[in-house]
């Protein structure tokens, strides 16, 4: 690896209205390096990438590539040295086609200035050749891809330019496992070739699997650089919270009382096939599967999104027909949904607004919202769940992810429910909120609330969980207690076929 960095960034400070981001932040980046940027949300990660690919500019301090002062006043001026973005959310034009993606606002040019679409063709096919990329037709359109490919299309948009800098944002968030591994090999390629990785997780594993140093930010001020190989998961943790972390999965002790939701050989083609499961008050089933097992749609068919075709539910013995999510409300069911930014919340209005939505006849009179009773609402709200706002007044989309998610959350403990079903509750969340979450989700049960946990974090599900139900292809294949799961048993469910995990299961009980 090249020692002199290609990009220096020192005293770097930046404030916005009401909010200092930055505050003397500092990091470089070496050539054929992966470089992860970690910290809490709020701690300033974003702000400084986005300094970087010249969306902000900085208040005070200095960018140097190859050890000369730059400026950049857009995002086209950082593309021009060689620095590449990619965000979390992708920014591809579904219409058009994977060539006219990587090329746009730069395609080849032939006689009298017009597009040369051979030529684009020829070079997007070469670039995706040079990543190994073989399962992408440069014809193929944009919105007809899975997010993997659609993520692939981004990184040969970046090396278009020529990049020198590649920077990732949570790139790993919304993939399946083997599009994670096709990324992890195409970084590796791209480290191979000089070119120096900014790479931003809040998944540990990837950084220790990933990257050569990590730089961490609190409260928006550079806390240190270290090599991976000279820290700890726990020291990492530590570093970005600013205190120790006891214990990440605070599983707390319940009383687990009588079935609150039985199904009973429930069918929603095509991800949800004769499923059978029973849910206790103060239990907390963890449900595992890989994308696309079929555990969302499982639980929105339980929540009436999509009504079942047949089977049974019962809520405390007693069977009902759930067409949709307001029967579901009024029988004692909530849904946390896996996308809380479009699903879950209205993020463009107040805290108060939000967590009074699934019960606003208790907070109106005479078709008029009791603005006394909402803002009561939200203070309790923002005190029993710790949520860090400055008021109910606060606008959603100006809290961090675990802050965020937390206000879904007290919309539906508003509605006082009997079964909480909450799908991936700490995904986009740093470790920070994931163990206030997990907390959170402990005492829920130990006051008797079922809840079905739906997770694609082994780890969480392994340390939350009384029992653990696999799915795979929309069937339950696999149950286990607490006391026998492991990782190795609950993998090995996940990726057999049904049949045959289901009779490994009966084997070994």
């Amino acid at each position: 690896m090249q020692e002199k960095p290609i990009l220096e960034l020192e005293h770097i400070s930046k404030r916005f209205p009401g909010v200092q981001a930055l505050t003397d932040a500092r990091m470089d980046v070496r050539a054929g390096e992966v470089h992860a940027l970690l910290g809490e949300n709020g701690a300033g990660k974003s702000t400084l990438i986005k300094i970087i690919s010249g969306v902000h500019k900085p208040d005070t301090g200095d960018l140097r590539m190859d050890g000369q002062r730059v400026v950049f006043n857009n995002p086209r001026e950082a593309q021009a040295k060689g620095v590449a973005t990619i965000y979390q959310e992708l920014s591809l034009y579904p219409e058009l086609t994977v060539a006219e993606n990587i090329f746009m606002g730069h395609a080849p040019r032939g006689l009298l200035g017009s597009v040369d679409w051979r030529a684009m063709r020829r070079r997007a096919e070469e670039i995706l050749l040079s990543l190994n990329i073989t399962d992408l037709g440069v014809d193929d359109k944009i919105g007809t891809l899975t997010v993997g490919k659609r993520q692939r299309v981004e990184i040969a948009k970046a090396l278009s330019f020529n990049a020198r800098i590649l920077i990732m944002d949570e790139p790993t968030a919304a993939l399946t496992e083997a599009d994670v591994q096709r990324l992890f090999g195409i970084v590796r390629l791209l480290r191979e070739r000089g070119v120096g990785i900014v790479y931003i997780s809040h998944r540990l594993e990837e950084v220790f699997t990933l990257a050569d140093r990590v730089t961490v930010l609190r409260d928006g001020h550079y806390v240190d650089t270290k090599a991976v190989r000279e820290v700890t998961s726990e020291q990492l943790i530590s570093m970005m919270v600013g205190r120790t972390i006891d214990n990440l999965f605070p599983k707390l002790p319940a009383q687990i009382g009588e079935p609150v939701l039985e199904v009973r050989n429930l069918w929603r083609k095509p991800l949800c096939k004769g499923v059978n499961l029973t849910l206790r008050a103060g239990e907390i089933v963890g449900l595992a599967g890989l994308v696309g097992s079929g555990r969302s749609e499982f639980a929105q068919t339980v929540f009436g999104f999509t009504p079942a075709q047949s089977g049974d539910i019962l809520i405390n013995g007693k069977r009902l027909d759930i067409r949709n999510p307001g029967e579901a409300m009024r029988h004692g069911i909530a849904y946390v949904p896996e996308d809380r930014g479009t699903q879950g919340l209205i993020r463009q209005m107040r805290l108060r607004e939000n967590v009074s939505l699934a019960v606003l006849r208790s907070v109106s009179h005479s078709g008029f919202i009791d603005n006394r009773a909402e803002h009561e609402l939200a203070d309790k709200s923002i005190g029993s769940l710790q949520i860090r706002a400055f008021s109910g007044e606060q606008v959603v989309n100006k809290l961090s992810g675990g802050n965020q998610q937390k206000v879904v959350v007290a919309k539906w403990l508003a509605a006082k429910p009997k079964i909480l079903i909450m799908d991936e509750p700490t995904r986009g969340v740093d470790v920070g909120a994931k163990a206030e979450i997990h907390r959170l989700i402990s005492e829920l049960a130990q006051q008797g609330i079922g809840v079905l946990m739906i997770s694609s974090e082994l780890p969480e599900v392994l340390g939350m969980s009384d029992r653990i139900v696999v799915m795979r292809e929309g069937e339950i294949v696999a149950e286990f207690s607490r006391e026998e799961a492991s990782q190795e048993k609950v993998v090995a469910a996940m990726m057999r076929d049904a049949h045959s995990a289901v009779s490994a299961q009966g084997a070994a009980t």
